[in-house]
């Protein structure tokens, strides 16, 4: 077996049972870090790993993620799960292509989103967004790699907070081939519970970007996995930020005090 086949059963393993927490790295040294902790998994994020390169969320390309992921995969002993946006193309042909070259990074695992980027307009249709993540799963399967499939619906993040649509989504997703069912931003029991609901008995991944739950009592309600987006890495731009203030408004250095030791964390793999 290959290293990538290695974290592929191991990435599934973590799927069958329980809960755990895949925290979001934004580059190869708060992936080590994550690791370190004793973390199982980590997952990329798109707008963490796009504030590194001085854009916003989803001003990356394709070549410049696909390099991402394969740096963080090579870094790491962790399964490493990817944030692949909407697959960066809009026809399911496109979206195969490219979901074929990212399984070749080494990841285990990678998702797939329904939101178009357009205000107007801002979630894909439910047939094209089923064809795009039966034409992701088709790749995956051409591949070999059994790589974690993950569908995404964002009509919480795009304005269009309907839980009975949402729920409407993530089943036709699970029919067209995806592992694992995602509704970013749903932030109470009932719609917690709701999708896990529709995808049983498929795996559900929750998003806690804000103190709503705890580990515990998103196990309770039947969440496999949970990750955190870029709320680690707005949480190190809010440190960076308030201490570059400080130093530019009053000229004193006061957040410097207590920091921590990355060397010792990171010299201690």
């Amino acid at each position: 077996m290959t290293v990538q086949d290695d974290r592929v059963d191991a990435f599934r393993r973590l799927h069958a049972s329980g809960c755990f927490v895949m925290p979001n790295p934004w580059d190869v040294g708060s992936a080590l870090a994550l690791e370190q902790l004793g973390f199982p998994a980590v997952a990329t994020t798109s707008a963490g790993f796009a504030w590194t390169t001085g854009r916003p969320d989803n001003g990356v390309t394709l070549d410049q993620t696909l390099d991402h992921l394969r740096a963080v995969s090579v870094a790491v002993a962790v399964p490493v799960n990817a944030d692949f946006e909407g697959g960066f193309a809009v026809e399911p042909e496109q979206v195969a292509e490219h979901v074929r070259r990212a399984a070749g990074t080494g990841i285990a695992g990678l998702s797939i989103e329904d939101s178009t980027g357009d205000d107007a307009s801002p979630l894909h249709d439910v047939e094209l967004a089923v064809e795009r993540i039966r034409a992701a799963r088709e790749a995956i399967d051409a591949t070999g790699t059994g790589i974690v499939l993950t569908a995404r619906s964002e009509g919480f993040v795009v304005g269009r907070p309907d839980i009975d649509e949402t729920v409407r989504r993530l089943r036709a997703y699970s029919d067209a081939g995806a592992d694992c069912l995602y509704a970013p931003r749903i932030a109470t029991v009932e719609q917690v519970a709701a999708v896990v609901a529709a995808a049983a008995p498929k795996s559900v991944n929750l998003l806690v970007n804000a103190p709503f739950v705890t580990v515990a009592e998103a196990a309770a309600l039947g969440v496999r996995r949970i990750s955190v987006g870029g709320t680690l890495a707005r949480t190190a731009w809010r440190g960076f930020l308030e201490a570059a203030r400080e130093i530019a408004d009053g000229g004193t250095f006061s957040r410097f005090d207590r920091l921590p030791d990355v060397d010792s964390l990171l010299g201690s793999r």
